[in-house]
């Protein structure tokens, strides 16, 4: 699927159902092999996967002020979860009427379809959030605003229009998924094999593993992307680090499963990621979400280069980190040029420097 041009401003973006908001890439990945093996194409089935998914008019809510559309062959993605408490996320916190990213991944799909390059992005990254609109209200732009506070104050179109402001790059979909999703989608596939190679105890989490071989269910599996405070220095750069790892695992897992040994567990799996999953509205149905999967089918977990925006943490307030600007545009460029990311760029970024976090968890 080539890079599309489409420049005329559709009707506003109606608001995504509440609660499926939780973005994890390994969930579009399992929708992209169950789709692609199990054809998902006929009668019943498609009318009832393709009734599941939620869309976002992104195009129609950002008109023509985005950065261009270069036709390169490549693809960019973003994938967004939020830290909504509302519907079935009410138990992992209270519900203030409000939600923010929490888990934000720039995706490049190379050129040829063969690898990706994914850039996460620090929830509490401060950056200069460009004007927004909300509910037909403008929302002013404000510098040193945190990065998750985009979808808070303008949803799914100003986390994107947000994005492409900080790395020049127009984004050619939005993908999300939310807490529960995730969760009923790792049970489907019976778990998630991983090793840790350290103790990770996280009251906050509620995660309890013990050095060795895990089984994750769909409940672990969430503790463990959540985790923050148990692995690294406690931040939310070491957990980026924790969830790029399980990403990779549970991208091999998928490989595993015998998905034809059982139509109903094929089909269970396509309607569980369906369900979990709110797309732009190019991707609203399961036939263009089929041909968007089976430009993705041919890559595995060895074929993504996995990386943290550079970052730095700022000296005004250690909860907070500042983009390393001169690394970040070479990130940046690098993609735009449909390049591999140079080590050079994540090289001396606080996010690199919590490299062992991503060593606690590891494929079996």
């Amino acid at each position: 699927m080539a890079k599309h041009r489409n420049t005329t401003p559709q009707d506003s973006a109606p608001a995504p159902r509440s609660g499926r908001r939780k973005a994890l890439m390994g969930t579009v990945w399992t929708l992209a092999t169950v789709l692609v093996l199990g054809g998902a194409g006929a009668g019943y089935v498609y009318y009832k996967l393709n009734g599941n998914i939620t869309s976002v008019n992104i195009n129609g809510a950002l008109g023509s002020d985005r950065p261009k559309n270069v036709d390169n062959g490549s693809m960019d993605i973003l994938v967004l979860g939020s830290d909504s408490r509302a519907g079935q996320n009410a138990k992992y916190g209270t519900d203030e009427g409000t939600s923010r990213s929490d888990t934000a991944m720039v995706v490049h799909v190379y050129k040829g379809r063969k690898k990706a390059g994914v850039v996460s992005i620090p929830r509490d990254t401060l950056i200069r959030r460009p004007v927004c609109t909300k509910d037909g209200k403008t929302v002013p732009a404000q510098r040193l605003a945190m990065f998750n506070s985009a979808y808070e104050v303008g949803g799914p179109a100003c986390a994107v229009k947000t994005v492409e402001s900080m790395t020049g790059i127009r984004m050619d979909h939005y993908l999300e998924v939310d807490f529960s999703g995730f969760k009923h989608l790792i049970d489907q596939l019976g778990g998630v094999d991983i090793t840790t190679t350290q103790p990770i105890h996280d009251a906050k989490s509620h995660l309890d593993l013990e050095p060795g071989q895990h089984t994750l269910n769909g409940e672990q599996s969430l503790g463990l992307v959540r985790t923050r405070h148990a692995v690294g220095d406690g931040s939310d750069l070491g957990r980026i680090k924790l969830q790029q790892a399980f990403i990779k695992a549970l991208l091999d897992q998928i490989k595993s499963v015998d998905l034809f040994s059982s139509p109903k567990k094929l089909y269970d799996l396509a309607d569980t990621s369906t369900k979990a999953l709110t797309t732009d509205s190019e991707l609203a149905s399961v036939n263009k979400l089929l041909g968007f999967a089976k430009g993705l089918k041919g890559i595995g977990s060895k074929d993504m280069h996995m990386v943290t925006l550079p970052v730095q943490y700022d000296p005004n307030n250690p909860n907070r980190v500042l983009p390393i600007d001169t690394k970040a545009r070479e990130v940046w460029q690098a993609l735009r040029w449909d390049k591999p990311i140079p080590a050079s760029a994540t090289k001396g970024s606080a996010g690199d420097a919590t490299g062992d976090a991503g060593k606690v968890v590891r494929n079996p």
